[in-house]
């Protein structure tokens, strides 16, 4: 079969950032799925820009073949890359809730695409519904109106998704499709991206999940630093992988329980019959939370079913609308969000974001960075120039530089790469372990979650459904929704 996509020799040069993508040749034929893994900052996202006309505007990009579906890009004007866009390929982006517009209803994001493609106003609907229903938002009908500020970070993923399909694209770049989205609805979308591929349309998919790219990819190519160093079947790149960097990829994924700690100390918070509401939807219904110091509580469940709201209500960030939160000794409690970029002034460099989080006696910006594998280089950057996982970790070093003694942390490590999400664990374990720091880790990976914590909670629908020491729920959970959980992740 000839391929749809043809890429030779393509090198990205950006102001600022130099050569972020080099030399990368690749081609995709329809029905096939490449997946794309590697460490963050490799030049994944940026090579998924350049293929959408993306960059062409923000640096230099050559190629000796940019070609899709016979047409030849590598001169094109944007006029010609709009028409591709939305129509004949698709892109999911990793920050669902930079890519939604606040102001605009899921049924105008998501059917912008069919509008640009003239279908009649009485067709859309029913197509919007349909994509929504595909990208696992079986309720599509009843969110139409809604906007993202209203939505899950999983259901802006998933939205984001549908926007990318309904239009019936050729190609589907999806990258990090799967990360704001716990395992049995990213189950469900990494099938959707088999159906597609079934269905004929070509899908390049970029991870840093290795076992979701080992599930849904036929080929996969590692890069680093700009380059594609290993590139093959998913078999046998990552059932016997030749680069050294792919090894380490593969050694870094996290397997087994949380080394044996001390018992915990006293309770620092306390939460009681905890009740949140927005209009007519309960977001957390009757939960109970203790969070002792020196002990992790991990806290699992379905996108929507109130783990961020759990989290925003433990910190004081919103006040329950019945139930009681409680603390001993004012601890300093720091929350690490699951949208850092949201959450940084996109006028500061990072050393301004970590010198205005500073306690005194505390790290300095430069051991803050060191202390989350960041180099210092970084600090005269704002978010808008860090990749998605630099990001995360620069929000992991502010929460850090207040010395907290609780940390809740939302979704701390879902933007990283398997070794950087290695290292920042091994960080948060470290720091448990010599400063008796108290820890909330909300996550929807369950490999993750067993790897740090003492204690899980499982949540659906608002509302703890289970809860107990970690090994015993893994091994023997008594919910049919825990078990649910556990065997799809």
């Amino acid at each position: 079969m000839s391929a749809l996509l043809t890429v030779r020799n393509l090198s990205v040069d950006l102001a600022g950032s130099g050569r972020v993508v080099d030399g990368v040749s690749l081609e995709l034929a329809p029905g096939e799925v490449l997946g794309v893994v590697g460490e963050s900052g490799a030049g994944k996202s940026v090579l998924a820009r350049s293929l959408l006309g993306l960059t062409q505007r923000e640096g230099i990009v050559t190629a000796d073949a940019l070609s899709f579906d016979g047409r030849e890009m590598r001169r094109a004007g944007q006029r010609a890359w709009r028409r591709l866009r939305g129509s004949e390929i698709g892109l999911v982006l990793q920050d669902a809730l930079q890519s939604l517009d606040p102001l605009r209803t899921v049924a105008a994001e998501v059917g912008e695409t069919l509008q640009i493609q003239r279908v009649p106003r009485r067709e859309r609907r029913p197509r919007v519904i349909e994509a929504l229903r595909r990208a696992g938002l079986a309720d599509g009908d009843s969110l139409l109106s809604r906007r993202s500020g209203d939505l899950s970070g999983g259901m802006r993923q998933r939205v984001l998704i549908a926007s990318a399909i309904v239009g019936g694209a050729q190609l589907i770049i999806a990258d990090e499709p799967t990360t704001a989205l716990d395992a049995t609805v990213a189950a469900r979308i990494l099938d959707l991206l088999r159906e597609l591929a079934a269905s004929g349309a070509a899908v390049i998919f970029i991870t840093h999940d290795l076992a979701a790219a080992r599930r849904v990819a036929d080929r996969v190519a590692v890069m680093e630093r700009g380059r594609i160093i290993e590139q093959g079947a998913t078999s046998d790149v990552l059932g016997a992988p030749s680069h050294p960097t792919t090894r380490a990829l593969l050694s870094a994924i996290p397997h087994g329980a949380k080394p044996p700690t001390n018992s915990p100390g006293a309770v620092l918070i306390g939460a009681r019959g905890l009740v949140r509401r927005y209009g007519s939807t309960i977001a957390v219904d009757g939960a109970d939370i203790d969070v002792r110091a020196g002990e992790t509580v991990g806290v699992v469940g379905e996108s929507g079913s109130g783990k961020s709201t759990l989290a925003r209500l433990i910190i004081g960030a919103e006040r329950p609308d019945a139930g009681t939160v409680s603390s001993a000794g004012a601890p300093r409690v720091r929350l690490v969000p699951q949208d850092p970029l949201g959450s940084f002034d996109p006028r500061h460099t990072v050393r301004r974001i970590l010198s205005l989080s500073r306690r005194a006696g505390g790290l300095s910006p430069e051991d803050l960075m060191a202390r989350v594998g960041l180099d210092a280089v970084l600090l005269g950057r704002r978010p808008a120039r860090l990749s998605g996982g630099q990001r995360q970790r620069v929000a992991i070093a502010r929460a850090l530089a207040a010395r907290p003694d609780v940390l809740v942390c939302d979704e701390p490590v879902s933007a990283l790469d398997v070794t950087t999400q290695a290292g920042i664990l091994d960080l948060l374990l470290d720091l448990q372990r010599r400063e008796g720091l108290a820890m909330v880790f909300i996550s929807h990976d369950l490999a993750v979650v067993r790897r740090v914590s003492d204690r899980v909670l499982v949540m659906k629908s608002g509302r703890v459904v289970e809860t107990g020491p970690t090994e015993r729920v893994y091994a023997d959970p008594q919910d049919p929704f825990t078990r649910e959980l556990i065997a799809a992740g």
